[in-house]
């Protein structure tokens, strides 16, 4: 985008686009009908719950990482709560296990130690255990569940099947963004180590990384093995996706401040890659910027830079028709998921305000940050 604010909205700023996010729900809905699955809203992927009244009418529920992600979705989204964590803690699992529908422990030793306390709590309560098929195509290995030595699930070795009258359900995760082919396979590894058992369960989550609403992707193979997997063990089955809720459904625009030159021209934003885009590095990826180019692609080249004292807060070389002026607006696109829930004020940056587009083209600020959102998470 080269043109000054063109929303005038406060800068920098998130901004959810509803009719996309109404597209990628479309699909979903597709899928759900279609294969008979239930569908989870990540909080961990997605957690902008001034949208919660959209997604409701589709999704089931949300899947929860502890404690507080669980207190949001009983709060805000009301339908079914799945929380699942590495470890919990004593003194949450009463709390949690009241919040929830579904509880999913980590390990045996886990199962064993809170189980019966979590029962007791909620007789209702469906518990399961997240096993580690040991195969995984994520494509980096920081995303890589099931890599050597992984912390996440319990692998065959380990799985002890006199626990199996204390559960419902099994869950793995092993995927990251990526396609039905990818699942196939995962499922294929899957049952060839616990099949003995997934006959014996209500219900298998197939945990997140289904890149659902991505183009491309095929939705009739995915409704295809659903359909396979439910019929063969008689089982319900969840998927609990993230990015393929917020994928493509908004943006994240920012302001040039300044324009130095070393070497070649870099233009300081009012935002940063490091504290407000943190995925583009940790992932990593590189964020599209609308109307722009790659480097030396058009004729104006420049480096956008964060507002921030690291040297590495560099969103990259983007390349524009006319030269940027101080003022001017930069978008950069598909910036829903897993960007809000990870940002941070580092160095005191402000975090950018959160604004919805609605279907009639109106847009309304639901969240600006100030100093005492900085002060108050310190002491």
């Amino acid at each position: 985008m080269h043109e000054k604010n063109p929303n005038r909205l406060p800068s920098p700023c998130w901004v959810l686009e509803e009719n996309r996010l109404l597209e990628n729900l479309h699909t979903l809905a597709y899928v759900k009908e279609q294969s008979g699955a239930k569908i989870l809203l990540a909080l961990k992927g997605y957690a902008l719950w001034k949208s919660f009244d959209t997604l409701r009418s589709v999704l089931d529920g949300c899947c929860a990482s502890g404690l507080h992600e669980a207190l949001l979705a009983s709060e805000e989204f009301g339908k079914e709560v799945h929380t699942y964590s590495p470890a919990y803690k004593e003194e949450e699992v009463e709390q949690i296990a009241s919040l929830s529908h579904h509880m999913v422990f980590n390990s045996p030793a886990q199962l064993t130690r809170f189980g019966a306390a979590a029962k007791a709590v909620n007789p209702a309560l469906s518990l399961g255990l997240r096993i580690n098929p040991e195969y995984s195509e994520a494509p980096a290995e920081l995303y890589n569940p099931c890599a050597p030595y992984s912390r996440l699930g319990t692998t065959l070795a380990n799985f002890d099947a006199s626990l199996l009258p204390m559960i419902d359900g099994l869950h793995f995760h092993a995927l990251c963004e990526q396609s039905a082919d990818a699942l196939e396979t995962v499922l294929t590894h899957f049952e060839a180590k616990f099949a003995p058992y997934i006959d014996k369960m209500k219900w298998v989550n197939f945990g997140g990384g289904h890149h659902i609403t991505r183009k491309g992707y095929d939705t009739e193979k995915l409704i295809s093995l659903i359909k396979r997997f439910k019929a063969k063990y008689g089982v319900e089955v969840y998927l609990e996706p993230g990015e393929a809720i917020g994928w493509e459904t908004g943006y994240l625009q920012a302001t040039v401040l300044d324009i130095v030159h070393n070497g070649i021209d870099i233009a300081i934003l009012d935002t940063s890659a490091e504290a407000h885009m943190p995925d583009t590095i940790i992932m990593p990826y590189r964020a599209e910027v609308r109307g722009a180019g790659r480097a030396g692609e058009k004729p104006y080249t420049y480096r956008l830079g964060g507002n921030t004292c690291l040297a590495g807060d560099i969103m990259g070389d983007y390349s524009f028709d006319a030269p940027l002026q101080i003022g001017d607006c930069i978008i950069f696109e598909d910036q829903m998921h897993y960007t809000m829930v990870k940002a941070n004020s580092f160095n005191g940056i402000k975090l950018p305000s959160i604004a919805i587009e609605r279907t009639d083209g109106t847009i309304e600020v639901v969240r600006e940050f100030g100093y005492a959102d900085f002060k108050n998470r310190l002491s």
